[in-house]
């Protein structure tokens, strides 16, 4: 594989694994339904995004390409039919966090609110620090200007929606939509969550 194609590259979580495997030396383009500021950015990144469905421009190699999507893509866009119905190896956003961290160690925040924010000073606490980390944060940080934190370590801090095997998890602020955390062993840390959602 050598190429990541991205439907919905504009989102916050999108993005940042685009980053990933753009910084990873993949080549790296996709689909956005409206230009932003995150995706030109990501243009000036070197990043092809297009703007209209166009099934045309998904790269034509299908054994050498993953297809990252996320689940607010209809399921009628032509793009999403093309990959889905031609033998493209097609990944909801949700599983490729997972895939990516795999033998790493994970730090993820998970929670109904507040993830953003614990998980961006988190990644400056490690990234000021000797350890450092890898990140994938859930919106622009102001200090780093950006969503996504590259180091060589196998630290990976995510905000979490995901099933992985991780470190350390801190949950807080949590509601019954996010209960699915796998836990592997070391250390959770509960906070804010109410009585009636814990089973």
């Amino acid at each position: 594989m050598n190429t990541v194609y991205f439907i919905g590259i504009g989102g916050i979580g999108m993005s940042a694994i685009a980053r990933y495997y753009k910084h990873k030396g993949y080549r790296v383009s996709g689909y956005d339904r409206t230009p932003s500021e995150l995706t030109h950015a990501l243009e000036k990144e070197g990043i092809e995004v297009h703007y209209e469905d166009r099934p045309e421009l998904v790269p034509a190699n299908k054994e050498q390409t993953l297809v990252v999507y996320t689940p607010a893509i209809p399921s009628d866009m032509k793009e999403l039919v093309k990959v889905q119905s031609e033998g493209y190896r097609v990944v909801k956003r949700s599983k490729i966090l997972g895939e990516l961290t795999t033998g790493q160690r994970a730090l993820p925040i998970a929670g109904t609110h507040g993830k953003t924010t614990t998980s961006t000073l988190l990644a400056h606490i490690l990234e000021t620090s000797p350890e450092g980390c890898s990140a994938f944060l859930g919106g622009i940080s102001n200090n780093y200007g950006t969503n996504f934190l590259l180091n060589s370590n196998d630290v990976v801090l995510d905000v979490l929606k995901v099933s992985v095997d991780v470190e350390v998890v801190r949950i807080h602020s949590c509601d019954g939509g996010y209960l699915w955390v796998k836990l592997k062993e070391r250390a959770v840390e509960l906070v804010g969550f109410h009585y009636h959602y814990v089973v």
